[in-house]
């Protein structure tokens, strides 16, 4: 099996855009949550969300924006900082050894919503002709592997929450099977839009702190009341390690580990005691060849739901035994929100960039820690401490569960 390396990486979160300013953003614990700007919040009950802050056009041209969902411009986004981060030429990433894999948990929503409100008010005449392309989950893959004539393997990944580590999972996998050299891969998310604000606000999925929204993510906090919904990007540069060593590329850190399985359990509901997820984080290290004892880190799932963040923490502790006292754990989605099918890759990014600085990203807002959660949650502030594995758990509605696990990088 060829080895798997991560060569650049391309954030465009709610925190910062791109690779030094997302990784700031984290040591420093800054929250990305805010009012929301995209619509009018009036009527809904959440009226916060992590939104992207930065202007798309430096990356995508205005007139080109207009044709594409802001799922899509994101990626397009992501993808141009992780080929830039990783230093290819756009010579090196044309043709059949080039894939692309990047997932979207729900695709061009925002499109729909105003295709159907053109539906609702004059008719289905009036439909956009780029209606379909617009919003179809695998857009952004296409649109990425033209920018770049990647003409290699080439799929998109739709499992919800669990997106963007399951992207990143089977893109490893393809070159691990000697099927690319590259593949340029990970999440986009682009929700923030009123009919999904509405849908998880009546479901009572979402935070509804609207007067702190800096404070509204709480992961493993025993005043949490739901996740903050984020959008953005997490797009990397993976790479087979002896064609990233003959260009003298940086390496972020190695993919080692995949582990991929569903609850069979409930639509939203995590099966009891993170059963599901043990199964994925098993699957993780055993693929690896690691024993739990050497993990030191677990960038985790996280959410800020009552319910995720029990049966993770039940599911942690079932799989690494005593060990799970050792490890540091935190949720960067106290900064970021919860990016959806985007948020497994910014993970990613910000373990593999954990393993290269020796700096672990805190937990913000965890205040008044829930005594039911009980390990090394990394409260308040970055903490300097270097691993030689860490795992990135993503777990999606529908049982859906997707885990990484990383190892820092040596010559």
């Amino acid at each position: 099996m060829k080895r798997v390396v991560i060569t650049g990486v391309g954030p465009v979160t709610p925190v910062g855009t791109g690779a030094e300013a997302f990784a700031e953003a984290l040591r420093a614990g800054r929250s990305g949550i805010g009012p929301i700007t995209h619509f009018d919040a009036t009527a809904t009950a959440c009226k916060i969300a992590g939104e992207v802050k930065d202007d798309l056009s430096v990356y995508v041209d205005p007139r080109e924006a207009k044709r594409l969902d802001r799922y899509v411009q994101l990626a397009l986004a992501g993808a141009h900082l992780a080929v830039q981060d990783s230093g290819l030429s756009p010579e090196e990433l044309q043709g059949e050894r080039t894939g692309t894999l990047i997932g979207s948990g729900i695709g061009g929503v925002k499109t729909f919503e105003e295709q159907a409100l053109v539906l609702a008010q004059r008719g289905a005449g009036r439909i956009s002709p780029f209606f379909i392309p617009m919003m179809i989950a695998n857009m952004a893959t296409g649109h990425v592997a033209m920018q770049y004539g990647a003409t290699g393997p080439s799929s998109t990944v739709v499992t919800a929450c669990a997106t963007g580590s399951g992207a990143i999972g089977d893109a490893a996998r393809l070159i691990q099977l000697d099927l690319a050299d590259i593949v340029i891969a990970g999440g986009s998310e682009a929700a923030v839009t009123a009919i999904s604000i509405g849908g998880f606000s009546n479901m009572k999925a979402v935070s509804t702190r609207n007067d702190e929204p800096e404070k509204a993510s709480r992961p493993f906090s025993a005043t949490r009341d739901g996740f903050v919904l984020g959008e953005g990007a997490g797009i990397v540069i993976l790479e087979e390690l002896d064609h990233a060593l003959a260009r003298g590329a940086r390496i972020y850190a190695e993919v080692v580990g995949y582990g991929t399985s569903a609850d069979a359990y409930h639509v939203t509901m995590p099966a009891p005691e993170g059963r599901g997820a043990q199964v994925a984080m098993r699957m993780a290290l055993k693929t690896a060849g690691v024993s739990p004892e050497q993990v030191g880190y677990i960038n985790a799932h996280g959410t800020s739901t009552p319910a995720n963040d029990l049966h993770e923490t039940q599911g942690i502790k079932a799989v690494f035994g005593d060990h799970a006292y050792n490890l540091a754990v935190s949720s960067t989605k106290s900064m970021t929100g919860h990016l959806l099918g985007a948020a497994g890759a910014i993970e990613a990014i910000a373990t593999a960039q954990a393993l290269r600085d020796g700096i672990l990203p805190p937990t913000i807002n965890l205040d008044d820690p829930d005594p039911e959660l009980d390990l090394d949650y990394i409260p308040h502030t970055a903490r300097t401490q270097q691993v030689e594995y860490a795992m990135s758990n993503s777990f999606a509605f529908g049982g859906q569960n997707a885990v990484l696990l990383l190892k820092r990088y040596s010559a």
